[in-house]
C-alpha cells in the first residue's frame, strides 16, 4: 500500500488526484490533505479517504476544520507550520499542488523526509530550482513534473541522452486573450480572463494562461528542472492544446506528447511512475480532430514570456522576485487596482527595483534567502500598485 500526501487538495490538481486514488482505494493509505478556504471540501475528502490529518492554510478557519470532522478521527491542524509537519510525517508519494511560493517549504519537507514529490508547484523550481533538487538527491527522494507541459517533456526525454536534445518546445493555449486586438487588452476583466478555451483550472492560473506568466514560469522551470540551456527553450501557442511538449534532437527529430486537455494524465503518470496504468482519460480520435495549429508567441501580447527569459539570465534569486511580484500583481488586477497589462509592468518595475537596491539577488538559494527576496519583491510591488492605483 502506498502512504500519499496532497498538498493543495481542494484545488484542481488535487481534486483530480482524489478522483484517481477515490478509483482504487485499497491502494493507497492517505496521510495528509491540505487546503485554504475550502474547509468543507477539505473536510469531506478527508473524510472519505481517512486521512491521518487535514490542514488548512487559514489558522481562522481551524476551528470550523475541527467541527466537520468532529467523530472522524481525523485530526485537524492550520497554518504554514501545521503543513510542514504535516509534509514530514512518513509517505511514499507527495502531492505538491499548493498555489503560490507557500507551496515551497512544505515540499522540501517531504523531500526532506525522502519521499518522491510529484511537483505541480511550478513556483518551486522557479524560487529555489537548484535547492529543491539538492534536497532531493541529499534524502533520496526523487521529484517527477505533474505540469502537463513537463511531464510530456519527462516522457519524451525516457531512454534519450540529455546532450543529444537541441531544442525544448513548451506549447501554450495561448489563454483567453489569444485572438484580442492588443488595444483592447487594457479593457480586459478579471471574469474574462478567468474564463479558459480549453482547460478546466481555478482563476488565478486561468488568469496566469491569459497573461501567459503561467507559461513563462514554466519556461523558467523546464530550464531548472532538466538542467537546459535557456537558449534551447521555446514556446508555441497551440489553440488546440493537444500536444504539451516536444523535443528536438540533433538527427533532426521531433518527439511530441499528444493528449487531451486533463490533467490526470500527467498526474496519473506521476503516481503511477515508472509503470504506465490505464487511466480514465478521453482517447484522441485523430481524424476527427483534422489537423494542429500553431502560432508565434510574440512578447508584445505576453511580454512575460520576455521577463522569464530575463530571469533566468540573471538567476540567483530573482526567480523569487519575479514570482513574488506576478503574485501580487495578479491580486491587485482581481481586486481591479490595475489593468490587465499592467500586471507585467509591475512585474518588470518590481525586477528592476530590487535589483537595484537590494545585493539579495546574488544570495545564496536557501529557504530564508528566497523568503526574505519574496518578502522584499512584494513590499517592492505594493509600493508601485499603489502609486500607480
Amino acid at each position: 500500500m502506498k502512504r500519499v500526501s496532497i498538498f493543495g487538495a481542494t484545488g484542481s490538481i488535487g481534486q483530480n488526484t482524489i478522483d484517481l486514488i477515490s478509483r482504487d482505494p485499497e491502494s493507497y493509505d492517505v496521510v495528509a490533505l491540505s487546503g485554504g478556504k475550502n474547509v468543507s471540501q477539505l473536510a469531506d475528502d478527508a473524510r472519505k479517504l481517512g486521512a491521518d490529518v487535514a490542514v488548512t492554510s487559514e489558522p481562522a478557519l481551524l476551528p470550523e476544520l475541527r467541527e466537520r470532522l468532529s467523530g472522524s478521527g481525523v485530526e485537524a491542524a492550520a497554518g504554514p507550520e501545521a503543513l510542514v509537519e504535516a509534509a514530514r510525517r512518513p509517505a511514499d508519494w507527495v502531492m505538491s499542488a499548493i498555489v503560490g511560493a507557500a507551496g515551497l517549504p512544505p515540499g522540501l519537507a517531504a523531500l526532506e523526509q525522502g519521499a518522491t514529490l510529484a511537483l505541480a508547484n511550478k513556483e518551486s523550481m522557479v524560487c529555489a530550482g537548484p535547492l529543491v533538487m539538492q534536497t532531493a538527491e541529499a534524502n533520496g527522494g526523487r521529484v517527477l513534473p505533474v505540469d502537463s507541459e513537463h511531464s510530456a517533456v519527462f516522457q519524451a526525454l525516457i531512454g534519450e541522452d540529455l546532450a543529444a536534445v537541441e531544442r525544448v518546445i513548451i506549447t501554450a493555449s495561448g489563454g483567453a486573450f489569444r485572438d484580442w486586438p492588443l488595444e483592447n487588452l487594457a479593457e480586459a476583466t478579471p471574469e474574462q480572463a478567468a474564463t479558459h478555451p480549453n482547460w478546466d483550472m481555478g482563476q488565478r492560473i486561468t488568469i496566469d494562461s491569459a497573461s501567459m506568466f503561467n507559461k513563462a514560469l514554466e519556461v523558467i522551470e523546464t530550464k531548472e528542472f532538466f538542467q537546459i540551456d535557456p537558449a534551447l527553450i521555446e514556446v508555441l501557442v497551440h489553440p488546440e492544446s493537444m500536444i504539451h511538449a516536444l523535443v528536438g534532437f540533433r538527427d533532426g527529430a521531433l518527439m511530441a506528447h499528444v493528449g487531451p486537455p486533463d490533467m490526470r494524465h500527467a498526474i496519473g503518470f506521476a503516481l503511477h511512475h515508472p509503470e504506465r496504468q490505464a487511466l480514465p482519460v478521453e482517447r484522441l480520435d485523430l481524424v476527427k480532430l483534422g489537423k494542429f495549429t500553431f502560432r508565434e508567441a510574440c512578447d508584445a501580447r505576453w511580454p512575460a514570456l520576455r521577463l522569464a527569459r530575463e530571469v533566468m539570465q540573471t538567476g540567483g534569486l530573482s526567480g523569487a522576485v519575479f514570482n513574488a511580484a506576478k503574485e501580487h500583481a495578479l491580486d491587485a488586477f482581481i481586486d481591479r487596482r490595475i489593468g490587465f497589462p499592467a500586471m507585467a509592468e509591475v512585474v518588470e518595475q518590481t525586477i528592476n527595483r530590487v535589483s537595484a537596491e537590494s545585493g539579495l539577488i546574488a544570495a545564496g538559494i536557501t529557504l530564508d534567502n528566497v523568503q526574505a527576496a519574496d518578502h522584499l519583491a512584494r513590499v517592492t510591488a505594493d509600493a508601485i500598485i499603489k502609486k500607480r492605483h
